[in-house]
């Protein structure tokens, strides 16, 4: 059903979504995310809420920004209708589609638009969330013939009363002064958004200040009294974090508080979407953002996440898609994102929290970095309180596939972290898991030269088990002991090149060769075998001054490094280059010690796990942290 309404009709309805438009400053590439556009079409974006559809095209809103996410809304919220409102003027037809779970597309309605001077018609269309339970999207396409249709002001908006909300943004920064402070403009240019928040948190963190960039002041002139900088030492993402969660309980009536990272790029009005989910929710939820890539802007990263509990391992939610390209392939032409996911935990780039699920879920662990985001949520969840990760609500972040957190110093708090997290929440028992995972993994690494991120995997385990009563101490203190261990290792040094080193002594077929890997069980064993053996006898007498071969970040694999003596390995981000070299005597005295701690952590880890869970309460409550911030 279709009816016109008066010029101010939107203004009185919750706006749920806002239909937005590229900003002057955005780059062609995320132009997809906002218009569904025929290749020989280029509509006029002439506002972040105005676009011109030109003359003879049709133009489509089915667009990851812009179409409605129904099913999330359907299965989360008290919202069984949504009404699409826009203004238009000039001549053409606007018409209203949805999906099914499966991808197939369903015409629900349509309205021919013809106006006659400046005053523009005010469209409204209803439509009910009843056949959304297991996915499906709503948009709207734009058809015009001999003149253009300017389209402005479109939202998704219901007619329910939504209770009023006070929001604040809290993020944390280690000297990336540059984005944060644009993070803190993008907040402050949009007007609907800065009307929304009652505060901005920053815990800075870094030994260069964001109050020291040169447009801080801008942003601080944006924000006004919402803005509150607050510099601590370098605690980490959790002890950055905790304190937006800190000040957020402690020191301010706010009813819900977003965290998101310093190293992103904002669509400011995904803070809105995230927000209005939450206040329409009908039970308090903790509502994500989804990942798009930094450095590909038109593509979604990831679309949400789970924690394998048998494995104890981050992994995609199923039925989800990861690095799906908009640029090719439309959301119309995507069967697979028109299925609900539902995800277990939101990574902290962007996620908002009901002050309710805060007060009775506690502050994030003392982690530093890594784990803290999954650990809350399953923490949140064991006290009935779900994360949904909502589509169309989405930040640009570094891709995780491009950082090198894999081997470098984060290992250790990956290892540690995930340990502790696998303690207070698995419900099976992990000592055979954590066995064949942890020495499988050490092999690889030790094939692969890589002994610093051994050295701190080991330091992990015994921290670990040390158990919980340290945890507050090393907050400030680990990162710099890690730092010293790896500085022991070659593999943890790096240069900005390989030019830095002398040129490879074997030729590059030879290396092609080396690349191909084995395929199957036996030729793996036997591989292994191989570079077992080869591991054990002494290297090269030329190998420890001149690589072998200059391996890339992507082939760094153990079939290939085992049977070197040494290699330059590029960093995945491009931005520097190690020297490998193998020592028998190392590679024996670590395998010797990882042997010894696996078993151990096998051993003891009944014991550990009841004491991590006893300590639980104490290590998230908010007077220990209060006594990290104090002093």
């Amino acid at each position: 059903m279709t009816e016109q309404g008066n010029t101010n009709r939107t203004g009185a309805h919750a706006v749920l979504q806002r239909v937005i438009l590229p900003r002057g400053t955005d780059p062609v590439d995320v132009r997809p995310l906002y218009l569904d556009e025929p290749d020989a079409i280029h509509s006029l974006v002439s506002a972040r809420t105005k676009v011109t559809i030109p003359g003879s095209a049709r133009v489509s809103f089915a667009s990851y920004f812009n179409a409605f996410p129904a099913s999330y809304w359907k299965r989360w919220t008290r919202v069984s209708e949504v009404v699409l409102r826009l203004s238009a003027r000039g001549a053409g037809r606007v018409d209203v589609y949805r999906s099914k779970p499966n991808g197939d597309q369903v015409h629900l309605t349509g309205q021919a638009v013809r106006t006659e001077g400046a005053e523009p018609a005010q469209v409204e269309f209803r439509i009910s969330l009843a056949p959304f339970e297991d996915g499906g999207w709503i948009w709207f396409d734009v058809f015009t013939e001999d003149s253009p249709l300017e389209i402005s002001d479109a939202a998704w908006t219901t007619d329910l009363q939504l209770p009023p909300t006070r929001l604040s943004i809290g993020t944390t920064t280690f000297n990336r002064v540059d984005d944060c402070v644009n993070s803190l403009l993008a907040l402050g240019e949009d007007p609907v958004v800065l009307d929304a928040l009652t505060k901005v948190y920053v815990a800075d963190q870094g030994t260069q200040k964001i109050s020291s960039h040169p447009r801080f002041t801008e942003a601080a002139a944006l924000l006004g009294d919402r803005l509150e900088v607050i510099e601590q030492g370098n605690l980490g993402g959790s002890g950055g974090f905790s304190r937006a969660f800190f000040e957020t309980i402690e020191h301010s009536d706010v009813d819900q508080i977003m965290l998101m990272d310093d190293d992103i790029s904002l669509e400011p009005d995904s803070i809105l979407r995230a927000s209005m989910f939450a206040r329409a929710a009908t039970a308090p939820v903790i509502v994500g953002s989804q990942m798009l890539n930094l450095q590909a802007k038109a593509r979604l990263h990831s679309m949400g996440e789970v924690v394998d509990l048998s494995s104890f391992t981050w992994r995609a939610a199923p039925g989800a898609l990861t690095d799906h390209d908009f640029g090719l392939k439309s959301l119309r032409e995507t069967k697979k994102l028109h299925r609900r996911i539902d995800a277990t935990y939101n990574g902290w780039w962007m996620c908002l929290f009901p002050r309710e699920i805060i007060k009775a879920t506690g502050l994030p662990l003392p982690l530093f970095i890594k784990w803290d985001d999954a650990e809350y949520s399953l923490r949140a969840l064991e006290k009935g309180y779900p994360t949904v990760t909502l589509p169309g609500s989405g930040v640009w972040h570094m891709p995780w596939t491009d950082k090198n957190d894999a081997s470098d110093w984060t290992a250790y708090f990956h290892l540690r972290n995930r340990l502790i997290v696998a303690a207070l929440h698995t419900p099976h028992d992990h000592r055979k898991v954590l066995l064949k995972q942890g020495l499988r993994v050490t092999i690889r690494r030790l094939l692969s030269m890589e002994y610093s991120t051994v050295a701190i995997e080991l330091k992990a385990i015994e921290d670990f088990l040390a158990g919980p009563d340290r945890l507050f101490d090393l907050l400030p203190t680990v990162l710099p002991e890690v730092q010293r261990i790896r500085k022991q290792y070659a593999d943890a040094q790096t240069l900005p090149s390989a030019s830095e080193f002398p040129p490879p002594t074997l030729d590059a077929v030879h290396a092609e060769r080396m690349l191909r890997p084995p395929v199957n069980p036996a030729k793996i064993a036997a591989q292994a075998a191989q570079a077992l053996l080869h591991n054990l006898r002494p290297p090269a007498p030329d190998a420890a001054d001149r690589p072998q071969v200059n391996v890339p970040a992507g082939s760094a694999l153990w079939f290939l490094l085992g049977n070197l003596d040494s290699a330059t390995v590029s960093n995945p981000d491009g931005s520097g280059v190690a020297f490998r070299k193998r020592d028998p005597e190392v590679f024996r005295e670590l395998a010797k010690q990882a042997t010894s701690a696996y078993r151990r952590l096998a051993a003891e880890w009944p014991t550990a796990k009841d004491t991590w869970r006893a300590a639980l309460p104490e290590l998230t409550s908010v007077e220990s942290w209060r006594k990290v911030f104090e002093s």
